[in-house]
């Protein structure tokens, strides 16, 4: 494909409006709001146009924003109306067919969808958005539609519990781009955007190195952090007499190791191993371990690659056997955890 061509991504939000929903439906336009403030200015910075639309979903699935330009887009007030019952399936289903019938012609297209539900599947057998009565059919439908997907095609979920996981996962959603949230406080669904704006930043950088489509949008594992990825994002090797990774013989605070070791404690020098879930802010650096060759990596596209933008963001350690997360510290007392290791930079 030609330098000039340049990239336009389809983002969708398909919201669930079903009366369970009615206690967080002022939080939900303000989370979509902001979303689309942020991929506005995402869009500007990145140079890729970016085009919106929104579907909500109760009994029927209504498309009320289509393929917009996300720098003319309204807010949703007056568009986030709730009522009725959950027809998940039809929304997946019409929102995906709807969508692949948007015209690809010049440029890079790529399509990235979320759904956002705070219950189970009930009402798509009854719904004349479905293209079957039978529930058993419509799962196979929706699997069999993700499953062809073209490779610029990514879908994701955002289901209230396990057993939403399970059936997100019995329609052929990709593991990695389920997550959970927390459908019973407006804290929860806060949290849900940043994870949502997480997975959006890790996407059009992506897109920017070459990256059409992702089946891990929710990972910080091997799916999303491997020799591909990092190649592709231009993460540089750190020259190796730069740095020493030090192992940690019992819980003890950073700068205590750090010193233990025979080195001197600089603010910002010493990065610990992601061990946990927790919130890393804005202005920490990201280092990327390779383990069978302690190569290390950083960068500023190093955040981007486990989907850190210009905001303070939650992420978990996703099981990775070929590469290690390590976060930079600032504290002196961070707790390190025995058996981890340390990246030092010296």
């Amino acid at each position: 494909m030609s330098g000039s061509q340049n990239y336009i991504n389809h983002v969708a939000l398909v919201l669930d409006a079903s009366s369970s929903m009615s206690h967080l439906s002022g939080k939900v336009v303000e989370v979509a709001d902001q979303q689309i403030a942020y991929l506005a200015r995402r869009s500007r910075e990145l140079d890729q146009e970016t085009r919106v639309t929104v579907y909500v979903f109760a009994d029927k699935v209504e498309c009320v924003i289509y393929d917009k330009d996300v720098l003319r887009m309204p807010s949703l007030k007056k568009l986030y109306r709730v009522g009725g019952m959950t027809a998940l399936l039809a929304a997946a289903l019409k929102s995906q067919r709807e969508l692949a019938q948007t015209a690809q012609l010049y440029g890079d297209h790529s399509f990235l969808t979320f759904v956002l539900t705070d219950g189970q599947e009930n009402a798509s057998h009854r719904s004349p958005d479905a293209p079957s009565r039978d529930p058993r059919e419509l799962v196979q439908a929706v699997a069999e539609m993700i499953s062809t997907q073209e490779d610029n095609w990514t879908l994701a979920v955002l289901v209230p519990d396990q057993m939403g996981k399970r059936e997100a996962m019995q329609c052929g959603f990709p593991k990695e781009n389920i997550a959970i949230w927390d459908a019973t406080s407006t804290q929860g669904l806060e949290e849900a955007g940043q994870v949502i704006q997480q997975a959006t930043e890790k996407f059009m950088v992506g897109r920017a190195q070459g990256i059409r489509g992702s089946r891990a949008v929710f990972s910080t594992g091997a799916d999303a952090v491997n020799e591909d990825t990092i190649k592709a994002a231009g993460l540089a090797p750190v020259d190796p007499s730069k740095y020493q990774v030090i192992p940690v013989a019992r819980d003890v605070a950073i700068r205590e190791w750090v010193l233990e070791s025979g080195h001197t404690y600089r603010t910002g020098c010493a990065f610990y191993q992601l061990s946990k879930p927790e919130k890393i802010q804005a202005k920490k650096q990201i280092a990327v371990l390779e383990k069978k060759t302690d190569r290390v990596y950083t960068g500023p596209e190093a955040r981007a690659l486990i989907g850190l933008g210009a905001v303070e963001t939650r992420v978990k350690p996703d099981h990775n056997d070929d590469f290690t997360i390590f976060v930079q510290s600032t504290s002196v007392n961070r707790k390190l955890v025995s058996r981890t290791r340390l990246l030092l930079m010296l």
